[in-house]
This record gives C-alpha cells, structure tokens and sequence, in this order.
C-alpha cells in the first residue's frame, strides 16, 4: 500500500472511535535506540522522509538533545496507520533513559496504556529497563518487547543464528522475570512476553528492518536471510527493510494487537490512579471514556511554548475538552478556562476543535495548572477527587548554587528557573535564606548541566555555578524526652518528644499507601495492621510532611488548639524543612505533641509565637536523640568482561562503596553495587580509565543511608561552613532554657 501523508482531518475522523486508538510510550535504558525507533514509526505515518529515519532523531527537537544524542523530554506525536484495512491512530510518546529524566517516564507513564519497551541485544536488560518496565507496571501499562541493535550480534559478535537466538531467550527471560516480580497478581500471566504470540519484535532500528515471529512465518523470513543480506552490504540490508521485513510493520502490528484500547485500558487503570468513587456519575464516565460525560483531564506535562505561553499536555479521560470550557483545577484549587485545543505531530501542535475522552491533547488556557494536576468541568468541582499523587523513583539529591554573570540578569534568571521548574518539576529551586544564594537540586549532575545548557540556549543567561554538592536528611536514631518549647512572649507553651520512625512507616508513605489527605480511620487502620502503630494513636495523626516525617496530636482537652492547629503545623513543616544539625532536610521522625497551653487573646498566639515554640522543642528534643545525617546511595549496575572484575571492585571500595552480588553472563561479568552518591562525580571517566572503556554501566537512587560515624562530625563541619554557619552544631540548651 502505498505511504500517502495523512492529515490531520483523518486523525481527527478516527479518535472518536476508541476500537482504533492505542495511547503508548518508547521506554527503555538510555541509549538503547528508543528515539531511532520512534523515527522509523514517524517515517512510515509520512512524517519525516524514510532516507532521515533513524539519523534525523525526529523527536529529539531540542538542540541539546540532537548535541548529546539523548532524548531529555518527553515527546508526543499522534501517527495515523493502516492494519488489515482499518485505519488507526496512535498517539505516542517517546520517554528518556538516563536515570537523571526519570521523572518524565514517570509523568508519561500516567497518560498511557501501553510501552515498548526497547532493548539493545548486546547490552540486555540494564538498571534503567528495569526502573521503567517497573514504573510502567505500577502504572498498570501493558508492555511489549523490542529487541533492538540486532545488527551488532550479527556485525560486531558475529553470531551463528542459533546463538542469535539464544540470545533472544536469555532477554525475553530477563523481562519475563520483571514482569513476574513487578505486575500485579491479575495481570503477571495475561502481560508475560511470548515470541510466539507475536509481541515481541526483532530488528534494527537504524537500518527499519524488523519482524515478529507471526510475521516471519507469514513471509518465511529466515535469520540467516538477514545474516546473508548483512554480508552483502548496505543495499541489500536496505532492500530486506523495505521490502520483506519493515520495522513499522512489526512494531505497529504488535501494539494493535497486544495493547488495550483506552475505553479497555480505563476499566482497570482508573481503579488504580484515582481512589474516588468508582460508581460516582465522574467514576462511571471515567471507567467507560464516556465522551458525552463529564470533562475530566489528566495533565502529565506542561510546556513553554516561547510563543503561546504555558501548554498543557494530557490524557482526556472522560467527556471531550474543547475551547471555552470553564474548568476547575484540583490542586491549584482555581478556575481557568481551556482557550485552545491541539494534538502533537512532534515538535508541532496542530490546533484542533475538540478532542474526545480516551486521547492524549494538548490544551492553552491552563496556566496554573502542574504536572500531575486533576482538571474537571467546573460544575463538577464538588465532586471531584484528585488522581493519586505522581510517585518518582529518585529523588534530587545534588545541589549546585548558581548566579548570572551579569548581576542586572538576576530578575531574568528567577524568572527562567521559575520557568524550568514547572517543565520539569524535578527541579528544585531553593533560595539559602542566609547566603541569598540560588540553589538548583536535581537528580544528578547530568540532570543539572542540561538545565544550564537550556538556560543558556533558551534564555541567553549566562551563569556561574559552584561544583555540585549532594543533598543529604538528618534523622534520630533513638527517642527523646518530652521537652517545653515556649513563645518568645513566654504565653505559649507545646510539650513535645521525638522518636524516629519505623521501616514499615517510611515505605508505606514513600509509596503513597499512607497519606496526609487519607481518611484517618482508614489510615489509622493501615498503620496499626501494616505498622505496628497504636490505633488511636495513629488515628490523631495532623500532618506528614513530603520527606516522610509525621506529626502527632496526643493531647486532650487544651483550650484554644484548634485555632492554631495550622499555625502548629506550618511550624512543624518548617522545622523539618532544616534540621538542628546541619540546616538539611529532616527525614523519618515522628513529633508528637503531649501537652500544650495557648492564650486565650489571638494577637498573643500567631505564627511568630507558635513557630519558634514547635521548632525549639523539635530541635532539642531532635538533638538528644542520637542525630545523624543520611547520604543518598547510589546503586550501579556493571557489565564489564571477567578479567576486569578485580579493578571495578577496587574503584569502587575505594569510593567507600559495597559490591552487592556478581553473576556472570557469557563472557561479560554483572556487578551490582552501591555507592555514596558523594563519592560518585568522576567515578564515568575512572572506571573508563580502570576497564580499557570496556565496562559499560547504569546507575539509579538506591537509598537513604546513615553516614558512617567516623566521618559524621566531618560531614557536618563542611556542609555548616559551605552555608555561611557557625562550624559547630548547636546544643539542646540552645534551644531550651535548662
């Protein structure tokens, strides 16, 4: 048939029918091919021109992206394609693998069905396919398989075809393991990857060939066939690709076949993303995509468009967004209105008059809103509950501080990082209130030299950065005493002790179980079964802050506390935004409030009196509790031959890191480890320098872990004196008068 260029009325015809429309992500580790793949997807719906497929990097539109060959956004496109004469649409998006873009997957991941999951035949399944084939299953994202870079098993390994295969089975065994340990119960053997079924594929990328078993039976291709065209040459290769085994075809064919239709796909994904109620006039709508229900739009992404201002992009997953709708926004807890509406062809937005429940579109109008955030028809605004909170697998554990060259760009730089951290939110823009000094956390120095790089390209602000420091917690390792936190007018009195908590505690918040909008009975419920609390304890809990610490109301009976309950909490909050010991954010601990005296006159009681006497009595009681500090770990996933395990290992003791297992994998040894983030900035070019650039490798955030007690007092010295305090940390008594 022959490739004609579909217009956008075409696209437009068809995604009111759900039968024909898949929604589905490129996910992968970096550098496994996700955006050559995507280009051969791109070239066949008439894109771009099939000679630039696999070098033009399609959806790699940023200039740095195209400099460095990796892909730091997320980008969409929506493709028009025929399948057994019916037409369909698939709106894709193409996700980063470095580990430091992991956020994007996350956000990406919430707005879609399905993933291909692309994997380099020489490399396997590395740290990063299992972060995001893990990330995709507790989205509940069916996967498909492609095995990419098949060429370099032929080229580069020479393989005989039978190793070939035996290669394929080693991956697919690989991912067929994730998909056991990650998948849910009802879908582990419904998702598990079968080549026989048809949904994996098998092909190179860069050169558009690929099949999937059904297809090879279909045309009786051979893998020696392509051995053979291989060692033809170029022509031949290209020959095979066009004519006998396109790679659109094969990648096509499996996501109409294996991947639901959103109305399938919403049926068990809404119960999954949204705790509303399911039976509610906005849960059936949302479970059928009911495009005469309700507007509810799910925004995964906002984008600075240097000429239409902030643009949302999202799933519509019940009624249909169009201009002039008057919506409400969940979070941000305001009402705008949806100005215009568009679908993606990549870096292009083509405005469109509306678009049905179950597709991914763009929207203008929505300026306040944030990745992440619910929007629902206004008149619905009672009704609504938020969708679950987005889960990051890392956290920003690197800090650069960062001031323009020029003093006058000072507004310009505030005004461009306040910019970047709506596109990305695992920016961290902080301002060190002592210094003045504007600090920029991100997911690791990778994550930070592409901010720079975009604040120099697309703002023209040149900076000067300080070398990066990581971002470490402070925690208790034992319980405190009760101690008497006053106001500075001394009316005020809070009795309060410290404690740190428990395991179970900190990975029931961290993966969004325990919640501070939860109902508490339900809470209480959760923590008492799962947790070991005390049931009526957990029931009074008030607040839980975003860096897993909890306060407690274990009072009775005081006089006027409800009028400064948020006072309370705003000073706990703040408190734990910089611990006593080093100013560093505070992690893991329970505050309880025991007793409290409050003034009767309200001018005597607000923010500065309550503040001070909450943070005074955490701070003493935090520092006779055996204080620590936590250093981010970061785990690293090796492949490197057998002969060099020796001199891996000993790069990485020396940076103080731990060897966790080794396997070995034919002739290529696997070493997982873990490492001090702290000890890691150079670590690239050492164990280049160590392996003969032999070792290839991932990394992904590991854990929180205590700082060894011999380089405690150390740690803290520095990180006190880098932010302009007095070296020493300060004492309970300087809290407390004694």
């Amino acid at each position: 048939m022959p490739r004609r260029v579909k217009t956008v009325e075409q696209i437009l015809k068809i995604i009111s029918n759900l039968d024909q429309v898949r929604n589905i992500g490129i996910i992968a580790h970096v550098d496994h091919g996700k955006t050559t793949t995507s280009d051969a997807l791109l070239a066949a719906a008439g894109i771009i021109s099939p000679r630039l497929a696999g070098q033009a990097l399609a959806l790699d539109y940023l200039d740095v992206e195209q400099r460095r060959g990796i892909t730091v956004k997320s980008a969409n496109i929506s493709l028009y394609h025929e399948y057994e004469h019916k037409p369909y649409v698939i709106n894709l998006i193409d996700t980063p693998g470095h580990v430091d873009f992991s956020g994007k997957v996350t956000r990406s991941l919430r707005v879609l069905d399905g993933a291909i999951v692309v994997v380099d035949a020489v490399e396997g399944v590395m740290t990063q396919t299992e972060t995001v084939l893990r990330q995709a299953l507790e989205e509940r994202v069916r996967p498909v398989l492609f095995i990419n870079k098949v060429d370099r098993l032929i080229k580069e390994l020479r393989l005989s075809p039978s190793e070939i295969q035996q290669r394929f089975i080693e991956i697919i065994k690989d991912i067929n393991a994730l998909i056991d340990m990650y998948a849910e119960p009802q879908f582990k053997k419904k998702w598990m990857i079968n080549p026989a079924l048809g949904n994996v594929a098998f092909g190179a990328a860069k050169d558009k060939w690929g099949f999937t078993v059904p297809m090879a039976q279909r045309k009786g291709i051979k893998m020696s066939d392509i051995i053979d065209a291989y060692a033809k040459g170029k022509e031949a290769v290209e020959e095979f690709a066009n004519k006998v085994a396109p790679l659109h075809e094969a990648l096509l064919e499996m996501v109409i076949k294996f991947i639901p239709n959103p109305r399938e796909a919403q049926k068990y994904r809404i119960p999954k993303i949204w705790r509303g109620d399911i039976n509610s006039e906005i849960g059936k709508a949302m479970l059928e995509a009911d495009p005469n229900g309700p507007l509810v739009y799910l925004i995964n992404d906002m984008r600075l468009d240097p000429h239409a201002g902030l643009v949302a992009t999202g799933r519509v997953l019940s009624g249909t967004l169009k201009p002039g709708v008057e919506v409400w926004l969940v979070g941000a807890r305001t009402n705008q209105k949806v100005l215009q509406v568009g679908i993606y062809m990549g870096p292009d937005r083509e405005v469109v008059g509306s678009i049905p429940a179950g597709n991914i579109a763009a929207a203008l109008g929505l300026d306040k809103a944030r990745a992440g955030e619910t929007v629902v028809d206004i008149r619905f605004k009672e009704n609504m509950v938020p969708f679950e909170k987005l889960r990051y697998v890392s956290e920003p554990v690197v800090t650069i501080a960062i001031e323009p060259k020029d003093i006058r760009d000072l507004p310009k730089l505030i005004d461009a990082l306040r910019k970047m951290s709506i596109e990305d939110p695992n920016l961290v823009v902080k301002i060190n209130q002592e210094t003045g000094e504007y600090l920029l956390s991100g997911m690791g120095p990778l994550h930070l030299e592409i901010a720079l790089t975009l604040l120099k390209e697309n703002f023209g602000l040149e900076v000067t950065t300080s070398p990066p420091v990581v971002v470490y917690r402070e925690t208790i390792r034992a319980k405190s005493q009760v101690f008497e936190g006053k106001s500075p007018n001394k009316h005020n009195k809070l009795y309060i002790s410290v404690e740190p908590l428990n395991e179970e505690t900190i990975k029931l918040i961290q993966e969004g179980v325990v919640t501070e909008d939860l109902d508490p009975r339900v809470r209480a419920k959760i923590l008492k079964e799962q947790a070991g609390w005390d049931y009526d304890e957990a029931r009074r809990i008030w607040a839980i802050d975003e860096n897993i610490n909890v306060f407690v109301d274990m009072t009775s009976g005081v006089q006027h506390l409800r009028e400064v309950r948020d006072t309370i909490i705003q000073g706990f909050r703040l408190a734990m935004r910089e611990g006593p010991l080093a100013m560093e954010p505070v992690r893991g601990v329970k505050v309880i409030m025991h007793d409290a005296v409050i003034h009767e006159d309200p001018a005597h009681r607000g923010p500065a009196q309550i503040y001070p006497a909450v943070r005074n009595a955490i701070y003493a009681g935090m520092l006779t509790s055996k204080p620590t500090l936590l250093e981010p770990l970061q785990k690293l996933d090796i492949r490197v031959p057998m002969e060099y395990i020796g001199a891996v290992t000993a790069v990485i003791t020396k940076r103080r890191g731990r060897i966790v297992t080794v396997t070995q994998h034919g002739v290529l040894a696997r070493v997982i480890a873990e490492i001090p983030v702290a000890e890691s900035f150079d670590l690239a070019s050492e164990l280049r320098g160590a392996t003969a650039g032999k070792a290839f490798w991932g990394t992904e955030f590991s854990r929180w872990a205590p700082v060894p007690e011999n380089l405690l007092m150390d740690v803290i010295r520095k990180i006190r004196e880098r932010k302009g305090l007095p070296p020493e940390p300060p004492k309970p008594e300087d809290f407390i008068g004694f």
